[in-house]
Protein backbone atom coordinates (compact mmCIF):
# COMPACT_ATOMS: atom_id res chain seq x y z
CA UNK A 1 0.00 0.00 0.00
CA UNK A 2 2.78 1.82 0.73
CA UNK A 3 4.11 2.45 -2.66
CA UNK A 4 0.82 2.65 -4.43
CA UNK A 5 0.33 5.66 -2.11
CA UNK A 6 3.64 6.88 -3.35
CA UNK A 7 3.04 6.66 -7.00
CA UNK A 8 -0.43 8.63 -6.32
CA UNK A 9 1.83 11.23 -4.24
CA UNK A 10 4.14 11.64 -7.24
CA UNK A 11 1.62 11.75 -9.83
CA UNK A 12 -0.71 14.42 -8.38
CA UNK A 13 1.97 16.54 -7.63
CA UNK A 14 3.11 16.21 -11.13
CA UNK A 15 -0.44 16.86 -12.26
CA UNK A 16 -1.21 19.73 -10.09
CA UNK A 17 2.25 21.24 -11.25
CA UNK A 18 1.19 20.85 -15.21
CA UNK A 19 -2.45 22.16 -14.65
CA UNK A 20 -1.22 24.95 -12.87
CA UNK A 21 1.75 25.77 -15.57
CA UNK A 22 -1.68 25.43 -18.10
CA UNK A 23 -3.66 28.77 -16.08
CA UNK A 24 -0.65 30.32 -17.45
CA UNK A 25 -0.46 28.78 -21.23
CA UNK A 26 -4.35 29.34 -21.91
CA UNK A 27 -6.18 30.89 -19.20
CA UNK A 28 -8.80 31.23 -21.56
CA UNK A 29 -9.64 27.64 -20.96
CA UNK A 30 -9.91 28.38 -17.14
CA UNK A 31 -11.87 31.57 -17.58
CA UNK A 32 -14.55 29.58 -19.63
CA UNK A 33 -15.65 27.93 -16.81
CA UNK A 34 -15.60 30.52 -14.28
CA UNK A 35 -18.89 31.75 -12.68
CA UNK A 36 -19.79 35.56 -13.50
CA UNK A 37 -20.34 36.10 -9.71
CA UNK A 38 -16.28 35.42 -9.03
CA UNK A 39 -14.84 38.77 -8.87
CA UNK A 40 -11.43 39.67 -11.08
CA UNK A 41 -11.62 36.42 -13.02
CA UNK A 42 -7.88 36.25 -14.79
CA UNK A 43 -6.49 37.16 -11.40
CA UNK A 44 -8.53 34.31 -9.76
CA UNK A 45 -7.27 31.86 -12.90
CA UNK A 46 -3.67 32.97 -12.04
CA UNK A 47 -3.66 32.89 -8.51
CA UNK A 48 -5.27 29.32 -8.59
CA UNK A 49 -2.64 27.90 -11.55
CA UNK A 50 0.01 29.54 -9.07
CA UNK A 51 -1.46 28.05 -5.76
CA UNK A 52 -1.47 24.33 -8.31
CA UNK A 53 1.85 24.56 -8.90
CA UNK A 54 3.28 25.58 -5.59
CA UNK A 55 1.06 22.97 -3.46
CA UNK A 56 1.65 20.04 -6.74
CA UNK A 57 5.48 20.56 -6.31
CA UNK A 58 5.61 20.66 -2.41
CA UNK A 59 3.25 17.74 -2.56
CA UNK A 60 6.82 16.17 -3.63
CA UNK A 61 8.18 16.62 -0.71
CA UNK A 62 7.99 15.00 2.96
CA UNK A 63 8.56 17.98 4.74
CA UNK A 64 5.86 20.04 3.07
CA UNK A 65 3.24 17.31 2.21
CA UNK A 66 1.03 17.82 5.05
CA UNK A 67 0.42 21.50 4.26
CA UNK A 68 0.73 21.00 0.74
CA UNK A 69 -2.45 18.14 1.13
CA UNK A 70 -4.26 20.94 2.85
CA UNK A 71 -3.92 23.51 0.96
CA UNK A 72 -4.95 21.60 -1.76
CA UNK A 73 -8.20 20.38 0.07
CA UNK A 74 -8.75 24.15 0.66
CA UNK A 75 -8.04 25.21 -3.12
CA UNK A 76 -10.47 22.06 -4.66
CA UNK A 77 -13.24 23.27 -2.61
CA UNK A 78 -12.69 26.73 -3.57
CA UNK A 79 -12.54 26.06 -7.18
CA UNK A 80 -15.59 23.36 -6.88
CA UNK A 81 -18.04 26.45 -8.30
CA UNK A 82 -16.33 26.22 -11.17
CA UNK A 83 -17.00 22.89 -12.06
CA UNK A 84 -20.79 23.36 -11.03
CA UNK A 85 -21.04 26.42 -13.24
CA UNK A 86 -19.08 24.48 -15.93
CA UNK A 87 -22.19 21.89 -15.37
CA UNK A 88 -24.80 23.89 -15.38
CA UNK A 89 -24.13 26.49 -18.37
CA UNK A 90 -24.54 25.18 -21.76
CA UNK A 91 -21.93 28.57 -23.29
CA UNK A 92 -18.91 26.53 -21.00
CA UNK A 93 -19.76 23.14 -21.87
CA UNK A 94 -19.43 24.38 -25.51
CA UNK A 95 -16.33 26.59 -24.69
CA UNK A 96 -14.08 23.13 -23.63
CA UNK A 97 -15.75 20.85 -26.14
CA UNK A 98 -17.37 18.92 -23.22
CA UNK A 99 -20.82 17.56 -23.06
CA UNK A 100 -23.42 18.53 -19.96
CA UNK A 101 -23.23 14.55 -19.28
CA UNK A 102 -19.23 14.56 -19.07
CA UNK A 103 -19.74 17.66 -16.87
CA UNK A 104 -21.52 16.54 -14.45
CA UNK A 105 -19.52 12.73 -14.16
CA UNK A 106 -16.37 15.59 -13.42
CA UNK A 107 -18.43 16.78 -10.17
CA UNK A 108 -17.59 14.01 -8.31
CA UNK A 109 -14.05 13.34 -9.04
CA UNK A 110 -13.51 16.49 -6.83
CA UNK A 111 -14.31 14.90 -4.18
CA UNK A 112 -11.97 11.57 -5.32
CA UNK A 113 -9.32 14.16 -5.46
CA UNK A 114 -10.13 15.88 -2.04
CA UNK A 115 -9.48 12.18 -0.64
CA UNK A 116 -6.65 11.76 -1.91
CA UNK A 117 -5.18 15.07 -0.93
CA UNK A 118 -6.52 13.89 2.83
CA UNK A 119 -4.62 10.58 2.45
CA UNK A 120 -1.38 11.95 0.92
CA UNK A 121 -1.35 14.28 4.67
CA UNK A 122 -1.31 11.01 7.21
CA UNK A 123 2.26 9.37 7.51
Amino acid sequence: MQSIKKVSIYFMGLAYCYVGIHHFIDPEFFLAIMPDYVPFHIEAVYISGFCEILLGGMLLFVKTRKIAAWGLIALLIAVFPANIYLAQNEAAQHALNISQTAAYIRLPFQALFIGLAFWHQKN
